[in-house]
C-alpha cells in the first residue's frame, strides 16, 4: 500500500509542476505579443488633424438569381435507360431428336468398337452429330 500512495503522490507532483510551467510559458507569451502591438502601434503614424477619414461605398450587392429561358434546360441532358422488365427465362430447349442422336451415337461407338472407324472420323462424326 505505501508503494501506491507514494505513486499517486509523485504523479501529483509532476502534474503539478507541468502544469505551473505550462501556465508560465503562456503568461510570458502572452506579455511579448502584447509588446509587439504596442510597439507596431506606436511606430504607425498618427492620422494628420485636417484630413478626415475617407469613407469607402461598401461593395454593391450580389446580383438576385433569375432563372433561365424557357425551354433552354427543359430536358435533361441524360436520360437514364428504363429498366428492362423482368421476364422469366426461356426453359432449356428439349430436342425431340435426342434418342435418334443418342441411337447414331451408340451405333458409332459399336463401328469404332469393330475397328471399322478410326478414332478421327469417330469424332468428326461425333461432332456432326452433336452439333459442335
Amino acid at each position: 500500500m505505501p508503494g501506491l500512495i507514494r505513486g499517486v503522490a509523485r504523479t501529483a507532483v509532476v502534474a503539478g509542476t507541468a502544469t505551473a510551467v505550462s501556465n508560465r510559458v503562456s503568461r510570458r507569451q502572452a506579455g511579448r505579443w502584447a509588446d509587439q502591438e504596442q510597439q507596431q502601434a506606436y511606430q504607425q503614424p498618427p492620422p494628420a488633424a485636417d484630413q478626415q477619414p475617407v469613407y469607402q461605398e461598401p461593395p454593391p450587392p450580389p446580383p438576385a438569381y433569375t432563372p433561365p429561358p424557357p425551354g433552354l434546360y427543359q430536358q435533361p441532358m441524360y436520360q437514364p435507360a428504363p429498366a428492362p422488365a423482368y421476364q422469366e427465362p426461356p426453359p432449356p430447349a428439349a430436342d425431340e431428336n435426342m434418342d435418334a442422336k443418342l441411337l447414331q451415337l451408340r451405333q458409332l461407338g459399336e463401328l469404332k468398337a469393330q475397328g471399322i472407324l478410326t478414332e478421327a472420323e469417330f469424332e468428326a462424326q461425333k461432332r456432326a452429330i452433336l452439333g459442335g
